[in-house]
């Protein structure tokens, strides 16, 4: 209830959940009366992290992904690996006594960045598509090759046994495996839904489908995260094939899925300063807080120097790339750099080290690599998450052409789609055995030819010339005050016992539906 309480106020007063969740979990933390809770890690990898990755996946557009796969997997495999290894050696070299073995689990903890906070920021300043898409791309193929860096280097840290073609070949096999159940799982899944035409049973599969992708890859030891976002992938591109019923439900039902879950698990965050500050008696906080700083710094600038060197590095053989950077700009890979929060993954992998190696000897720095990504993560999202819209309004990026673009075309899109409307409407009285009524027909014909007007009208933004209200605009506002006059008299008619709560729930729905369309517009 505090997390819903916290994330509803910061939508209301224009501040990014996350955030403001983290502090609230913070200051929750040392209350009177606030028992200590420590992180699962089994409970997040398994709880949390299928739903968040399917709905993410779920949303996303396939063909866009595809478009920009090139920098998604620089920044999802490349990057992630990069980071893990300058963390690593930066916290072997501040951090005395640190094993080199624990100093790269800690590097590959913190390397995955949570997209989260910085997807949600960027879409409501207006980031152009690309660079939305690719913060997404990433956040989403991240945890695999971070989850499997970890193992691999826990493996090496506790003794375990460890090669590097080792480690490449588990992580090729996790990949390759993962995408395989994802793409496996995805056709039947698909063929399930369109075949039940049940709105309530085909959403049912949808969220029974991100566990038992993540499961089942677990149990064959492929990545769950792939496997959980290409079935995403699928389903969501194959979205459009289900009942308008179907769809409706499903958008609302994921919505507030996403909106609970990240809620609770930013809230969880800053809950867990209490454990992690019992590990570090007997140490000074000068030299932890230098420590944290070290970390802090090594992973925003591993970043930075990724993502302008994989950037600008092919431009200099590459007249393609070298284009590709004109288009885009400089401003844009300094929001990407900067776009690096971590999040509850990091801290769960943190949290799921174990306290002793195969020798049976305490894990090497186990309490300083928990401090040390709960710094981190917080750093980043406090300093880079609070920093973020400022950023993008200095550098003065948006996608206002973009998206007078999408306008034009989506009025475009209507017109063609009511042309077809009305041939079909043609189709059906030239081919009927029996006249049909003219007074429907035209009134068919005239709300195709409505819905042709609304689309350009739609560019002038509700105003025509002089600043006077549009057509559409003025039907719009009109037709949401009969709206409310009608369900108001419903609701009066119901509290008069004239007719029952279920009539009431049945056309309630209906003029619920049509407020929604008049509210898209």
């Amino acid at each position: 209830m505090t997390a819903l309480v916290v994330a509803g106020f910061a939508r209301r007063a224009g501040i990014a959940a996350p955030l403001a969740l983290v502090v609230a979990g913070l200051a929750l933390a040392y209350l009177p009366g606030v028992p200590e809770f420590r992180l699962e890690p089994e409970f997040v990898l398994y709880a949390f992290l299928p739903p968040l990755l399917f709905s993410a996946a779920w949303q996303s557009s396939y063909y866009n992904m595809r478009e920009n796969l090139r920098p998604i997997g620089l920044l999802s495999v490349g990057l992630v690996l990069f980071t893990t290894l300058v963390v690593g050696y930066v916290a072997w070299l501040v951090v005395p006594g640190l094993p080199l073995a624990s100093a790269f689990v800690l590097g590959a903890i913190v390397a995955p960045p949570d997209a989260v906070a910085a997807v949600s920021v960027a879409q409501r300043l207006g980031l152009p598509r690309r660079t939305v898409t690719i913060l997404v791309g990433e956040s989403l193929f991240n945890d695999a090759t971070a989850l499997t860096l970890f193992r691999v280097a826990l493996a090496a840290a506790v003794g375990a046994g460890f090669s590097i073609a080792e480690g490449l070949g588990r992580f090729a096999f996790a990949a390759v495996a993962g995408a395989v159940v994802g793409l496996a799982l995805g056709p039947p899944l698909h063929w399930l839904r369109t075949r039940v035409r049940d709105p309530l049973v085909e959403n049912t599969v949808a969220v029974v489908a991100p566990f038992a992708a993540y499961l089942i890859a677990e149990v064959v030891e492929a990545s769950g995260v792939i496997a959980v976002v290409v079935s995403g992938l699928y389903l969501g591109h194959r979205f459009t094939e289900s009942p308008a019923a179907t769809r409706l439900i499903g958008q609302s039902f994921w919505k507030v899925v996403v909106f609970l879950l990240e809620s609770v698990v930013f809230l969880l965050i800053g809950l867990q300063l209490p454990p992690v500050v019992q590990g570090l008696s007997g140490r000074g906080w000068g030299e932890l807080a230098w420590w944290a700083v070290a970390v802090f710094g090594a992973t925003v600038a591993a970043r930075f120097v990724w993502v302008f060197a994989t950037t600008y590095g092919p431009a200099l053989v590459s007249e393609r790339q070298r284009e590709v950077q004109r288009r885009a700009g400089w401003r844009s890979h300094v929001v990407v750099g900067w776009a690096g929060m971590r999040g509850v993954v990091s801290l769960a992998a943190a949290f799921a080290i174990p306290f002793a190696n195969s020798s049976g000897a305490r894990f090497p720095g186990r309490d300083l690599i928990v401090y040390l990504t709960f710094t981190t993560v917080l750093a980043t999202l406090l300093v880079q998450g609070v920093t973020f819209p400022a950023l993008i309004r200095r550098l003065g990026i948006g996608g206002e052409r973009e998206r007078y673009e999408d306008t034009v075309a989506e009025a475009g899109a209507h017109h063609a789609a009511a042309r077809a409307a009305l041939e079909r409407l043609d189709e059906l009285a030239d081919a009927s055995e029996e006249p049909l009524d003219e007074d429907v027909v035209q009134r068919l014909r005239g709300l195709a030819e409505q819905q042709q007007l609304r689309a350009w009208e739609r560019l002038g933004g509700g105003t025509g010339q002089g600043g006077a209200e549009v057509p559409s605009a003025a039907y719009r506002r009109l037709r949401l005050e009969m709206l409310a006059a009608e369900r108001a008299t419903f609701v009066r008619m119901r509290d008069e016992r004239r007719i029952d709560d279920e009539v009431l729930n049945r056309v309630l729905h209906e003029l619920d539906l049509e407020e929604a369309a008049l509210s898209r517009r």
